[in-house]
């Protein structure tokens, strides 16, 4: 009894978890469309139905993040505009700044946005980043849905020139034209999907929800008939439709949407830019945000210090509550204070 009871309770729910920033909106009240229940932190509540419950009904739901470079990069623009009259944003940094990239290539990149893994920290190099889209790879690449997809390698060799870029089949060129014929990117599943699979639309919106998951859910396994037997009907051999659909179970694990990678790679080259540039406010900034990031207070202050900013221990009569950079005396900000 004990076993056949077990067996109908494989796959339920072990526990309640809250989403950090999941919110779900709905035309009327709230508490008359959805069971609600207090959350153990006081003045909060949750809903009693998970996001496939919500997904099936209909009802709206949104993910508010918040990233901590974004306030780590207003506090050094806040820092930049009081030492060097200079008001940068978003929008006005210089793009396609050469000494950015060359510091990203040699992987250069602690405390930067996305990129100051050891990982990413060994991709740089390889990859050699040039360009804004190719942070937007970057970003992207080193994750562990294109390493079990085995796309990493492809795409370097086919990047360093040492492998030919080729496409079955034209279709198959206009999806994978950016990404030297390797899919990286959500979107580029759903669209082979589509054109070289024969899959409608709403099942390649179905295939994305199988793959838009941190962890593997056992439901993307059910598309790999449907998936191989269409690239077949359209003339693609088996071999590489099996294959195709291997890169797509890496997503499984964990894969990116460009839209995603492109927004990620903003910020990388914007802390990337500002570490170059001015590492004394970026590294001011960087400790007035903490926690966050890989690295601890410590370690960020002595890579200040091997980026020439002076780092003076905390004065009692004279430091203000944040770390901030005092006046420069020379035109170089590679000369300040901390």
């Amino acid at each position: 009894m004990v076993l056949d009871l077990t067996q109908k309770i494989v796959g339920f729910p072990r526990h309640l978890s809250q989403h950090t920033g999941g919110f779900v909106i709905t035309k009327g009240p709230l508490d008359t469309v959805v069971p609600i229940e207090n959350a153990s932190m006081e003045g909060r509540t949750v809903i009693e139905w998970d996001k496939d419950d919500l997904n099936t009904l209909g009802i709206l739901k949104v993910d508010v993040l918040a990233l901590g470079m974004l306030t780590c990069i207003r506090k050094a623009f806040e820092l930049i505009d009081r030492h060097h009259s200079r008001k940068l944003t978003l929008a006005n940094i210089p793009q396609g700044d050469q000494q950015t990239y060359d510091m990203l290539c040699l992987g250069d990149s602690v405390g930067v946005f996305q990129v100051e893994s050891r990982a990413q920290m060994s991709m740089l190099p390889r990859l050699k980043p040039r360009t804004y889209y190719d942070l937007v790879v970057e970003v992207a690449i080193v994750r562990p849905g294109p390493i079990q997809g085995d796309m990493v390698h492809p795409f370097l060799r086919r990047r360093n020139g040492k492998e030919k870029v080729c496409y079955p089949k034209k279709e198959l060129e206009d999806v994978l034209r950016k990404t030297m014929g390797v899919p990286l990117f959500q979107e580029q599943a759903m669209k082979i999907a589509i054109v070289a699979a024969n899959f409608s639309p709403n099942e390649a919106d179905d295939l994305r929800r199988a793959m838009a998951t941190f962890r593997h859910n056992g439901k993307l396994p059910l598309y790999r008939e449907r998936f191989i037997s269409g690239m077949i009907q359209n003339g693609y051999e088996v071999v590489f439709a099996e294959r195709c659909f291997k890169q797509i179970e890496g997503f499984g694990d964990y894969g990116f949407p460009e839209s995603h990678a492109a927004s990620f790679a903003l910020l990388v080259y914007v802390s990337a830019w500002l570490k170059c540039h001015y590492p004394a406010a970026f590294s001011a900034a960087i400790l007035n945000s903490q926690p966050m990031g890989f690295y601890k207070p410590a370690q960020l202050v002595r890579d200040a210090r091997e980026h020439g900013v002076e780092v003076r221990e905390a004065d009692v009569n004279n430091s203000n509550w944040d770390c901030t950079c005092l006046l420069y005396t020379s035109p170089s900000p590679r000369d300040g204070l901390l």
